[in-house]
């Protein structure tokens, strides 16, 4: 009897929990189904839905002003004379954006012109308008334009054997936003001395090749060659690149593009590269870029068959703005003549930079840089990274400039005798030898991995200078994941920035030795700094830190 009244009691329990639950996820998904309708219902409200949830006067700035305006009543006036706008503007557009093609035209076209050249019947649509801060002498605005239209556009093209070719650029889908800067502010109707413009960001670009009255497919090169070229015009035209429109007289060559600093980049190592071959590992070489550009992109060399590669590379890339600006990295898998393989890429914008001063970063590899869904692991990139402004009046040294180590009086004394126009015209680039003593002291090691049975390790330090291939280590320390050396070695080295600093932490056993992770640095900042400690993570281990102190004598010297 006991039994069938626990029986039942318990069968009554169960189901009565087993119905609470049922009834409380029922109340909970119909309490996420009212939130979602609230949500929606707020997303669908409109300008004159707000005010009505105010009294009449005043109504809030961010109801009557927001960030971006909509620009509705432009949209519908230029649909009304754009007729006009397509015969004014494209003799403008084909005078404009003729010689453009022609400097990006691949060799193996020799000419590039219009033959045809008309907007269509759609009118781009204007989507907001934003004020940005500036100066105060400057207005900054920026328009967000789409434009889906149906042009007539018709190039014609001269291959290098001479066979003429009609192309024709269908169904264009643009996106993107134009930056109009009125500069500078005036005390004389129209207020304002210039208007500069410029495409601020193009956030897609879609167009068709076709050859009129055939397939531009079936001409090898052709279509990739071309599609090159127009992108890399309209890449030429994007911020900071900037057309100027005298509105009064006056000089405005200030507000013409002009470079306003160098950055030093150090392209170090990458780590857990993805695996693109099949047999053996990748070939990955590494492009690298502030703009875009075919004569502007830079590339590394092929580190054969290694997914954790070391380069040790230096590339230097002009800067044009630096609160806008970024430096871009493309890794890919060398296949040799076939067409290289995507890894990943990352982007490093430069207001992360203090002039002046090294970054040392790793990248994490992406496949996209606007839409990063993707969460496959394709490797980090190991970067150090300096940006030097060009202003005569800085106190910040770039140790690259072949005058860095000059005074003020040996600069104006080498320049005074810098007259002679045969030396001055010379293409000669003068690499920059700094040589020095480089004293590194190893003083502890924390949260090491343990190794041995009993969760300790034996650990030691290995220290080579990659390029000359000196080397180092220090004493072993017993039963300890937190060991201290406070020992200090010394290396002549020939050329500072061009050396790699290696040091590897193991595990000292009985028949061997067991690698626990290394750091590998560059010894930019020393020569800049002449002395520092810093603690720098292992890679390798999951914690682990190395505490350094490093110090530089220096010996420069200038080669031409």
């Amino acid at each position: 009897m006991g039994f069938f009244v626990g029986y039942v009691l318990g069968f009554a329990l169960g189901m009565g929990l087993i119905v609470g639950f049922a009834r409380f996820q029922n109340i909970r998904s119909k309490h996420r189904t009212d939130l979602a309708q609230v949500i929606a219902a707020f997303a669908r409200m409109t300008l004159q839905d707000l005010r009505k949830l105010f009294p009449d006067q005043p109504y809030p700035a961010w109801v009557v002003f927001s960030e971006k305006q909509k620009l509705t009543w432009l949209n519908h006036h230029l649909d009304k004379i754009w007729p006009y706008v397509d015969q004014a503007a494209s003799d403008i557009i084909r005078n404009a954006v003729e010689p453009i093609l022609e400097q990006y035209r691949s060799s193996i076209m020799s000419s590039l012109k219009f033959s045809k050249l008309t907007l269509g019947t759609v009118a781009p649509q204007f989507t907001g308008v934003s004020i940005i801060e500036g100066d105060s002498d400057e207005i900054i605005m920026e328009l967000e334009l789409q434009w889906d239209g149906n042009p007539n556009i018709v190039l014609d093209i001269k291959t290098r054997v001479g066979v003429p070719l009609p192309i024709q650029v269908k169904n264009i889908g643009f996106t993107g936003v134009f930056r109009l800067i009125f500069k500078p502010l005036v005390d004389e109707f129209p207020c304002f001395g210039a208007i500069c413009y410029s495409l601020r960001q193009k956030k897609s670009l879609d167009f068709t090749l076709k050859v009129v009255g055939g397939d531009v497919s079936s001409i090898p090169g052709i279509s990739d060659a071309l599609e090159e070229t127009i992108r890399n015009a309209v890449e030429d035209f994007t911020w900071p690149v900037r057309q100027i429109i005298p509105i009064l007289p006056g000089d405005y060559s200030y507000l013409e593009l002009k470079p306003v600093g160098t950055l030093e980049v150090k392209l170090i190592e990458a780590k857990a590269l993805t695996n693109k071959d099949i047999i053996g590992k990748s070939d990955p070489f590494v492009e690298l870029f502030i703009r875009p550009l075919r004569h502007r992109i830079q590339t590394s060399k092929t580190i054969n068959n290694q997914t954790n590669p070391i380069w040790n590379e230096h590339f230097e890339f002009v800067v044009e703005d630096f609160s806008t600006q970024h430096l871009t990295i493309r890794v890919y898998d060398n296949e040799g003549i076939q067409t290289s393989e995507f890894i990943g890429c990352a982007q490093l914008p430069l207001t992360e930079l203090e002039p002046g001063k090294v970054k040392d970063v790793w990248l994490k590899l992406v496949k996209d840089l606007d839409i990063q869904r993707d969460q496959k692991k394709r490797g980090q990139v190991h970067l150090e990274i300096l940006y030097y402004p060009l202003n005569g009046e800085s106190e910040l040294y770039n140790p690259f400039d072949p005058d860095f180590r000059l005074t003020l009086v040996e600069k104006a004394f080498k320049h005074a005798n810098d007259t002679d126009p045969s030396k001055s015209a010379s293409p000669m680039k003068r690499d920059v030898i700094i040589r020095g003593v480089l004293s590194v002291t190893v003083i502890s090691a924390e949260n090491l991995p343990a190794t041995d049975l009993f969760g300790k390790s034996d650990p030691f330090v290995e220290l080579t200078m990659k390029k000359s291939d000196q080397k180092n280590k220090t004493r072993v320390v017993t039963d300890t994941l937190n060991p201290e050396w406070n020992q200090t070695f010394e290396f002549v080295v020939e050329d500072g920035l061009h050396e790699l600093l290696i040091l590897e932490v193991y595990d000292h056993d009985t028949f061997g030795k067991e690698k626990m992770g290394r750091c590998i640095m560059t010894l930019t900042r020393a020569i800049l700094e002449q002395e520092f400690r810093d603690s720098f993570p292992i890679d390798g281990t999951e914690s682990g830190r190395l505490n350094l102190r490093l110090k530089w004598t220096p010996q420069t010297i200038i080669r031409d």
